[in-house]
């Protein structure tokens, strides 16, 4: 039995109450969404015999095939690509922009710099071998005004580019700035359509699916991504990601995952595709167990007087919070408290490393049933002023709970010293 002090969990009961609001609204989002996808298990028919695997080439997967067809449906899309050889969502994501531009294009990353593994796969700093830049795609960053989109600056640089495409990142990742809403990304979109029409628009979704009743894909967008060891995942998925979007970019994205003249028709499942259609049937309610953990981190965290955002009542387009310490020891104490409440690995100690794709040291702290899966309770940060940690996930709000507390004493056990 965990044992937490009777002042910490007056401050989580005080901070709780304050959310009943908003744990409301999150419950309905998720039984639309949850409607959402038990329709489209219905209207394919699901069955045992989707359950099932396939070995070698992959040929006639019907579970496979099917599945694509149900997330193409549930996020208001053409096509679907869903896979479990995607490695992360970097990956996903870089193999949907050498689907969607050519030698020659252009790429326009419309919230400034993109997340930090991203900057590599385009060759944003040098062309490193198998980057984009090493093929001929060009790159213009666009700055953002003040945390958010820079729209006139957008249309601007979308009319100097004769072709190519445009990446919308809608979480923060390790930058100051707001995750979008679809509300938003469809004003993005028709900035961009008015601008240069022929420009392909490509979302890096992770960290957004089902925290709407709507995807960008039904806001303008040609093509989303995301991890399925975060969101759609619903914490079962043991790994791949997903592309959903128009039916050419699909097939194009498809091969650039393996070659010309195979594209989607190969891919074994290898065992997965019970796990992966219980995962996306769990996650409307998963994600909805993650953002009221990310609420109620806010709340303490903000009552402990660190500053948090989103606020704890705010509105939210991802599962991710950020609490800023300010310094280097509360951050660690704070990801050490998160390890401490996870159910694998709990006894260890997160450390800083220089972890691959990152140019600060990076602390995690990830006690997970899926190695590296940020839709289980997690947080990481970069050692770099203003020492934000990023918090996402949390399979159940209870033992995201846990976790939260657990952190908050082991920081006023620190400072207590």
């Amino acid at each position: 039995m965990i044992t937490l002090q009777k002042n910490t969990l007056a401050l989580g009961e005080s901070a709780q109450r304050k959310l009943l609001p908003q744990f409301e609204k999150i419950d309905e989002v998720a039984f639309y969404n949850s409607s959402k996808v038990l329709s489209a298990f219905q209207k394919y028919r699901v069955s045992e015999g989707h359950l099932g695997t396939t070995t070698g080439y992959g040929y006639d997967d019907r579970g496979r095939d099917d599945l694509e067809r149900i997330y193409a449906d549930v996020f208001g899309a053409e096509d679907a690509l869903v896979r479990i050889g995607f490695v992360n969502g970097t990956h996903a994501i870089g193999t949907a922009l050498f689907g969607a531009l050519r030698p020659g294009d252009t790429l326009i990353c419309a919230m400034g710099l993109p997340y930090d593994t991203m900057i590599q796969v385009i060759g944003i700093n040098e062309p490193l071998p198998g980057s984009l830049a090493e093929w001929g795609v060009g790159c213009q960053v666009v700055p953002m005004s003040g945390r958010g989109p820079d729209l006139p600056a957008i249309a601007a640089a979308c009319r100097e580019v004769k072709s190519g495409a445009v990446l919308i990142q809608r979480s923060r990742g390790y930058a100051d700035r707001i995750s979008l809403s679809c509300e938003e990304i469809g004003e993005m979109c028709a900035v961009i359509r008015e601008a240069n029409p022929d420009l392909k628009i490509v979302v890096d979704n992770c960290y957004g699916e089902f925290v709407e009743k709507t995807e960008p894909t039904q806001h303008g967008a040609d093509l989303i991504v995301g991890s399925l060891i975060k969101n759609p995942g619903g914490g079962i998925a043991p790994g791949g990601a997903y592309l959903a979007g128009t039916h050419e970019l699909i097939e194009r994205a498809a091969t650039r995952m393996t070659v010309a003249g195979i594209g989607r028709e190969c891919g074994a499942t290898n065992g997965v595709n019970r796990a992966f259609y219980q995962g996306f049937f769990m996650a409307p309610h998963v994600v909805a167990q993650a953002l009221k953990t990310a609420h109620f981190c806010a709340a303490v965290m903000q009552e402990m007087g660190f500053t948090v955002d989103p606020k704890p009542l705010d509105d939210r387009h991802d599962i991710i919070q950020t609490i800023a310490f300010g310094k280097p020891e509360p951050l660690l104490q704070f990801c050490r408290g998160i390890q401490s409440g996870s159910p694998v690995d709990s006894y260890v100690t997160p450390e800083p490393w220089a972890m691959p794709g990152y140019d600060n040291d990076v602390v995690m702290a990830a006690g997970a049933f899926i190695q590296g899966a940020s839709i289980e309770l997690s947080c990481d940060a970069p050692m770099r002023e203003p020492y934000t940690c990023y918090l996402q996930g949390g399979i159940t709000y209870e033992s995201g709970k846990l976790g939260i507390l657990l952190a908050a004493e082991m920081i006023q056990g620190n400072q207590n010293l």
